[in-house]
């Protein structure tokens, strides 16, 4: 249950700073911001990384970076997405992973998923159906949102391979440099290299590198080495939750009877999930266990 509790955590801070990222973004660059954004994440897991890099080796450096670059990429695609769509839209669409990662889970490595688990993918999807009424976005930027979605899925995916093998602050830490180092080049290669103004947009670095980067995806290296992919993704899901009811509260979004629904439908498939985890667990120790 603590597992739960961190990834139930995580989701309440991911779903806070489309807020304050939307928000930033109308006054600071968005590459730059997202280069900011890993650079202090970096920072924030330095100290306890130093000793621990070392650790990872060749192979586990390579994992960590490739898996950073697809949640660079993926943060690029979403970030840009909600900056063209609403705050509700982007959370019900980065919803989307909840199903696209036991995809990802068969098709790499061919792990089913108990039919519970199944069901509970199936509500909370029903309930991001429901929270998709919430309010209309672009549809270009839904749809960089949904290309965004389909790539943290394919990240949540592997790790379920690579999390068992690698200290989780070391691994963390690689990936946050891939992303940063990724952002950096970019950034400069768009002319966006200048300092942030304004308490707006240094707030919303502070809340998105340390809280919902290093924080996050530090939980996220260390809770898979003890829940399955699909069970994260559920636990996830619970994303566009907050991110309706932080929209509500902070950016006037309206969820409406429907989307307060849709939200009780998601938490229902992730209770109904959750009597299979143990069973998940044990069918995936095979996978974890076999080389890559």
């Amino acid at each position: 249950m603590v597992p739960i509790a961190f990834l139930v955590l995580v989701t309440a801070v991911w779903g806070i700073t489309f807020v304050q990222t939307k928000d930033a973004l109308e006054l600071y660059p968005l590459f730059a911001f997202l280069a900011l954004r890993f650079a202090i994440a970096v920072a924030a897991l330095a100290v306890p990384a130093a000793t621990r890099l070392r650790s990872l080796g060749r192979s586990g450096v390579v994992a960590g970076a490739a898996l950073g670059a697809l949640l660079a990429a993926g943060y690029g695609l979403q970030t840009a997405g909600l900056h063209r769509t609403t705050v509700s839209a982007a959370g019900f669409v980065t919803g989307m992973y909840v199903v696209l990662t036991p995809v990802f889970g068969f098709a790499l490595f061919r792990v089913r998923a108990p039919r519970s688990v199944w069901l509970g993918v199936a509500l909370a999807v029903l309930g991001l159906t429901m929270l998709s009424g919430v309010s209309a976005g672009s549809t270009t930027g839904d749809l960089m949102v949904l290309a965004g979605a389909a790539l943290f899925a394919l990240q949540i995916a592997l790790m379920e391979r690579y999390a068992p093998r690698y200290d989780p602050i070391a691994f963390a830490t690689a990936e946050m440099i891939a992303a940063f180092v990724g952002f950096s080049v970019v950034a400069i290669a768009a002319g966006q290299a200048e300092v942030p103004h304004g308490w707006t947009v240094w707030s919303a670095l502070i809340v998105t590198g340390v809280f919902a980067s290093a924080f996050a995806f530090l939980v996220q290296a260390w809770a898979q080495q003890r829940t399955s992919a699909t069970q994260t993704a559920l636990i996830f899901s619970l994303e566009p939750v907050w991110a309706g009811i932080f929209g509500f509260a902070l950016a006037g979004d309206r969820l409406g009877a429907i989307g307060w629904v849709g939200c009780a439908v998601i938490l229902a498939g992730i209770v109904v999930s959750e009597p299979a985890a143990a069973r998940t667990l044990a069918r995936l120790v095979r996978v974890r266990r076999a080389p890559a």
